[in-house]
């Protein structure tokens, strides 16, 4: 009789773990309220799009008017929101999630599998002509 832990008990005693709780709290405490931010912006300018053209139309400079600029602002906060999630998944998140994937590689090479089965893979190239220089 034997008491090796198959890869699924393996990711589910992960998934009950405490850092793994740890790692969705932090994901979850940044991506929601950064969603609901910004569909709220999003919104934001629909309606105003919709309901408040006299405002949208006012001309700042030239012919760029409110609506130009709030449509522009929506691809400025679409690229401020990405850069701040790859700076907070590299402070925050990566850590964690690296901790946990080390843990199962460990885990793994303990039993003499190397690496998870769903993370080994098999070379099956075949060697090519050399290329000469």
């Amino acid at each position: 009789m034997t008491t090796e832990t198959t890869p699924t008990e393996k990711y589910l005693e992960v998934q009950a773990s405490d850092e793994f709780g740890e790692l969705r709290r932090k994901l979850r405490n940044f991506v929601f309220p950064m969603t609901v931010a910004f569909f709220l912006w999003y919104a934001l300018y629909v309606l105003l799009s919709a309901y408040a053209r006299g405002f949208m139309s006012v001309k700042l400079v030239g012919n760029i008017n409110v609506a130009l600029l709030f449509g522009l602002l929506q691809f400025v906060s679409t690229f401020l929101i990405a850069w701040y999630y790859s700076r907070f998944a590299a402070r925050q998140v990566d850590p964690i999630a690296d901790k946990i994937r080390d843990e199962l590689t460990a885990g793994a090479a303990a039993r003499g599998t190397g690496t998870p089965a769903a993370a080994r893979t098999e070379d099956t190239t075949e060697p090519g002509p050399e290329v000469a220089k």
